[in-house]
């Protein structure tokens, strides 16, 4: 079975390049949404086991985005990797990588990067 990832970025050229990538190699069923705050019904539609969640974005931050995802019941054990381009790939490795818990990845992203951070999400 294909994992289900959603990609959530205002920018509709970082949506489509990570969906091609991640789809090239089989394994992922990718859907994208370029408006945070359309974020939460594509999850509830789309049911994805995990979400790349950009920061900042101008209708509703993906930090917004995240706190009204573990609201809801349904949405609330979704995994979530947030991405953005205001630190660098040093800085997050400094940080140690992790945000209350969940992953955090500094952008640009290389897709072998998103691939091994899916897989370790994702372990069962």
């Amino acid at each position: 079975m294909k994992k289900r990832i959603l990609v959530v970025d205002d920018e509709p050229a970082i949506t489509r390049m990570v969906k091609l990538n991640l789809e090239r190699t089989k394994k992922y069923e990718v859907r994208t949404e370029n408006q945070g705050s359309k974020a939460i019904e594509a999850a509830r539609d789309f049911e994805p086991h995990l979400i790349f969640l950009d920061v900042m974005m101008p209708d509703m931050s993906g930090c917004d985005v995240a706190a009204e995802l573990k609201k809801d019941p349904t949405l609330c054990n979704i995994k979530l990797v947030f991405m953005t381009a205001i630190v660098t790939k040093d800085e997050t490795e400094s940080m140690g990588s992790n945000i209350g818990g969940n992953e955090f990845l500094a952008k640009p992203v290389k897709t072998d990067e998103l691939i091994a951070t899916i897989e370790r999400v994702l372990v069962v």
